[in-house]
């Protein structure tokens, strides 16, 4: 994938200098409630950042309530890509891989340099398959992660995988672990980045096979940018931070409590810190920058996401995680005996 464009340089150190312009190509028909909130959206993260340009992908009438709600001296910061179809929540994730539906037309226009990433609010199980087609993986990942940055009492706690894929090989969980130790650093500054392991108690042995496998693994093992494994953590480690910068899991697990917590944000009518309750999330483990939306997401959530896409652009952050990526990591079995 071209490097984004315009994008500002880095210093000697890898951290980005200035950033430059970014364009993010937005699938206009993605979500519960598209296209009303990806307009919306759209609109708002325009407004909010002006290097920002968007690739508009979806029916030529929805883009132009984006367009024409611009002033005219910013209407070129808006493009449009003419597609009208939309892989709904009930089809195939496969069907994606069609150049005629919007989330599998984003992905292709970048993977032809008109747009940096790719932003969806649609179904993860299409854009993740759009995205693995049409990016490809990383040598050694098995399974790509969602990482989901929640607003944390003591401070932001990466979460994944949220989504990405619903297995919880041990293999998998301890590729995430480096994976959520790389994005941690990239993404969010985060020096010496703590891991937890997700379970149901922090004593060593809690857990079914697979944590318990993981867990000797994580003990035994190296992470990357100096991580250091802190151990098993609880479900409440996620919002309180206090423990662990990155908290790793299956997707199905991650997916449940993500919701789980943006239940009780609502129930609160805020989120412990300032920002709102985390609906976006980066996949990683693919070659191209794409952020996955939640389907129920307001304006506000699909601008986040745009402004989440707009920003690992310019931090390069998808070869920056990469190269602190080993390859390959070794597999351990799934029908490894640890002792409780």
């Amino acid at each position: 994938m071209p490097e984004p464009v315009g994008a500002g340089r880095e210093d000697a150190v890898g951290s980005p200098a200035e950033p430059g312009p970014v364009r993010i190509a937005v699938d206009l028909l993605g979500g519960d409630r598209a296209p009303a909130v990806v307009v919306d959206g759209a609109l708002r993260a325009l407004a909010a950042d002006p290097a920002l340009g968007l690739l508009l992908v979806g029916p030529p009438e929805v883009a132009d309530l984006i367009v024409g709600a611009l002033p005219a001296v910013d209407r070129t910061r808006a493009t449009v890509r003419p597609v009208r179809e939309v892989v709904a929540m009930a089809d195939h994730p496969t069907r994606a891989t069609r150049a005629d539906t919007t989330v599998g037309a984003a992905v292709r226009a970048v993977v032809a340099g008109a747009a940096d990433a790719v932003v969806s609010a649609g179904s993860t199980g299409a854009t993740v398959t759009a995205a693995v087609l049409g990016f490809g993986r990383w040598p050694g990942v098995r399974r790509p992660a969602l990482a989901a940055t929640l607003p944390a009492l003591a401070g932001p706690v990466v979460l994944l995988d949220v989504g990405g894929s619903l297995e919880a090989r041990p293999t998998t969980l301890l590729q995430h672990a480096v994976l959520g130790a790389a994005y941690a650093s990239v993404a969010h500054d985060v020096r010496q980045p703590r891991i937890g392991l997700l379970s149901v108690g922090t004593e060593t042995g809690k857990g079914d096979r697979t944590r318990r496998a993981v867990d000797a693994a994580l003990v035994a093992g190296s992470l990357a940018v100096d991580a250091r494994y802190v151990g098993l953590v609880e479900g409440f480690e996620a919002t309180a931070g206090a423990r662990a910068d990155v908290v790793v899991t299956d997707g199905f697990t991650g997916n449940v409590l993500l919701k789980g917590i943006e239940g009780a944000y609502a129930l609160a009518g805020e989120p412990p810190q300032r920002g709102a309750a985390p609906r976006a999330a980066a996949l990683l483990g693919v070659g191209g920058t794409v952020v996955v939306c939640h389907g129920g997401a307001e304006g506000a959530d699909v601008a986040s996401g745009i402004a989440l896409a707009a920003l690992l652009c310019r931090r390069s952050a998808v070869r920056r995680v990469r190269a602190l990526f080993p390859d390959p990591i070794r597999d351990i079995p799934t029908d490894t005996e640890v002792s409780a």
